[in-house]
């Protein structure tokens, strides 16, 4: 069975609700296939798997990979939960500055596809949240960059005051100072 392929508000932005076959002996299904993704539009290759995992209250983002070596993603929570956003850094676009949010969890089995064009980041909601994405090239240090998580022209809803931030993720600019290379 295939994937159930659904449009949000910002073009290209996909979540995806895969085949779930439960029984007594737990579930099964299919996280990734080239074949129904490519038909859903998906063409990415991708090169490179990433998975973490974090406390309740940790928060990451909103992060993001310049051209040449920008990232599309397809992203899911393997067990716990996460407040997912994704935020339209793409320029030329009509929702351009503007935001999507969606939980992710071991229980929904929802995945995210993230276009290039995009910066990124999750709050986990759950105590050893697991979390985990494909991307379409590899991390390259000097093209990685950021948009302050609380800024207050993008009007995030986060839910927390005081999550637990890396010291890059404290640092980042924002949104009124940025200038998008998308």
């Amino acid at each position: 069975m295939k994937p159930e392929i659904i449009q949000t508000p910002i073009e290209g932005l996909l979540l995806i609700k895969p085949a779930v076959f439960i029984d007594e002996r737990g579930y099964f299904l299919e996280s990734y296939n080239q074949s129904d993704f490519k038909s859903a539009g998906i063409s990415d290759n991708f090169v490179q798997d990433n998975r973490s995992m974090s406390t309740k209250g940790a928060l990451r983002g909103l992060h993001f990979q310049s051209p040449p070596y920008a990232q599309s993603k397809l992203i899911c929570v393997i067990s716990g939960s996460v407040l997912d956003i994704v935020v339209d850094i793409r320029k030329n676009s009509s929702t351009y500055g503007k935001y999507y949010s969606v939980e992710l969890s071991g229980d929904n089995f929802m995945q995210l596809y993230v276009p290039k064009g995009f910066a990124h980041g999750f709050l986990t909601l759950e105590d050893n949240t697991v979390f985990t994405y494909k991307c379409s090239d590899y991390y390259n240090k000097e093209s990685e960059g950021g948009l302050m998580w609380n800024d207050a022209l993008l009007s995030i809803p986060w839910g927390v005051q005081n999550p637990v931030l890396s010291e890059k993720d404290k640092n980042f600019i924002a949104f009124d100072q940025f200038v998008s290379p998308f």
